[in-house]
């Protein structure tokens, strides 16, 4: 056993996608300041992204590689990554593979001496056997909030999705009856009457499992922002809901050496030209995942050119219809609009002055930089969890606005009229200012969370705290 002079030592382990790993990064960032050892785990491929993340030597032995399976049936030779994949249909094999490192990681624990905790994402199920085996305490770190587990908890333990005939038809969730969803705000297999089995299911379940039976949950959130469904989840002993976020309030500041003249990015400098000219910008972006169809991106490139508002919009589609149709869009509007098809800065595009407004899929990392930087969002959710993310952000905590579908559902099509309204809504309307005044608010508790004695600091001491304690048991 070990003795008790040990300083702390934890485990990270990312999933393979950069949405999943940049939160664990944020999270490592403030245990080491806490003075605690750490070890990465990562594949050959995401080493170089991790290492540079944190400011750590490319061949820091902090950082260990595990071999990613190869010649698994559809994933190309080479891809390491979820944001690399041909297709997001492919996740569910790419993530089921990720069990052939199982015996790889428990290896290189063996190697590992006194280690306080094993950090590991959710999608990860399987890290809680190795945990098991080595008597070492799993939590699991979701990136996601405690509104859609809470709500999701009662959704399936009532069988509410099993009854109405539409998937447009409102549904009122047994427990928080204020709040209504349809069965459009989920995906397959789990919109469906009955689930179907199958690969992607079956990964869900056992990720869901595993969570269930691991030491705790790391969230990235915060208490202030959504207690009472913190509160739900934490009725149940196991497994205990830690509230330590907003991460993305961990990321240390670039070094930038004196004397040395740093090139800034086009977009930022637009954004600079913006700025000056007293012009407000929206800022649109839809993850690395989403896949819009052509026919939606002409009416999004419509509705931005007919709003007369100032856009900055990421598109990583890169295909010859795609190239044509943001080629005329970049004719037609000037100097008004930027496209930007290379990787951006997120965070340093929503904290520039000239942002106003954000239209996002509602992933959780968007909502929570939104929410740090106090911009207002207009909610598009595309897939996951993002449908009742975007019912969190308009209805729960009124931090944003909806765009509107041709036909009221919320998987519609977005006709360019839609957007045109629903941005200058959010931009120069009424409702608009109200959902800012309400994101500077709650932007407001999420930096006092973060601060030295707000409740996500002492949360994180707490578990560390705890975790020693056990260790020492």
């Amino acid at each position: 056993m070990a003795s008790s002079h040990h300083p702390p030592h934890f485990v990270i382990f990312p999933f393979m996608s950069k949405g999943h790993t940049i939160p664990l990064l944020h999270l490592s960032h403030l245990l080491f300041h806490r003075r605690i050892k750490l070890t990465i785990f990562t594949t050959a491929a995401n080493r170089p992204f991790i290492a540079q993340f944190l400011g750590w030597p490319s061949d820091d032995p902090n950082i260990i590689d595990l071999p990613f399976p190869s010649q698994i049936e559809g994933i190309p030779q080479g891809i390491e990554s979820t944001d690399k994949l041909p297709s997001i249909s492919l996740f569910p094999t790419f993530a089921t593979a990720t069990k052939i490192m199982q015996p790889h990681f428990e290896q290189a624990l063996e190697n590992l001496s006194n280690v306080t905790a094993i950090v590991s994402d959710g999608f990860l199920s399987w890290t809680l056997e190795s945990a098991n085996k080595f008597g070492i305490p799993r939590l699991s770190f979701l990136g996601m909030n405690s509104y859609v587990s809470a709500v999701g908890r009662e959704v399936f333990s009532n069988r509410l999705l099993s009854g109405p005939e539409s998937n447009d038809d409102l549904i009122t969730v047994t427990g928080f009856p204020w709040i209504k969803i349809t069965r459009n705000d989920y995906d397959k297999p789990l919109n469906q009457r009955v689930p179907t089995t199958g690969p992607h299911l079956d990964f869900m379940m056992e990720s869901r499992i595993a969570t269930a039976n691991s030491y705790g949950l790391i969230s990235n959130s915060f208490y202030e922002l959504e207690p009472r469904f913190v509160d739900y989840l934490n009725s149940d002993p196991k497994p205990k809901v830690w509230c330590v976020g907003p991460l993305c309030l961990a990321q240390p500041q670039p070094k930038i050496e004196a004397g040395v003249h740093q090139q800034q990015p086009k977009w930022i400098e637009w954004l600079d030209q913006k700025l000056a000219q007293d012009r407000s910008v929206v800022y649109l972006a839809f993850g690395s995942q989403a896949e819009i169809s052509i026919r939606q991106l002409e009416e999004i490139s419509k509705g931005l050119e007919e709003s007369q508002v100032s856009f900055l919009w990421v598109v990583r589609k890169n295909d010859d219809e795609t190239n044509v149709v943001m080629k005329e869009l970049e004719e037609r509007v000037g100097e008004r609009g930027m496209i930007a098809r290379e990787w951006v800065d997120q965070m340093e595009i929503l904290k520039h002055e000239s942002v106003k407004g954000f239209v996002s899929h509602c992933g959780w990392n968007s909502v929570l930089e939104s929410i740090c930087w106090k911009v207002p969002i207009l909610a598009w959710p595309m897939m996951a969890e993002q449908h009742l993310n975007a019912r969190m952000v308009v209805e729960e905590i009124k931090i944003g606005l909806r765009v509107e579908t041709c036909d009221g559902s919320v998987r519609g099509f977005v006709k360019a009229d839609g957007l045109k309204k629903m941005v200058k809504e959010l931009m120069e309307g009424e409702k608009g200012k109200e959902v800012r005044k309400k994101v500077e608010e709650i932007g407001e508790g999420a930096k006092k969370a973060m601060a030295e004695g707000g409740s996500s600091w002492r949360t994180l001491n707490e578990l560390i705290d705890e975790l020693q304690s056990v260790k020492r048991l």
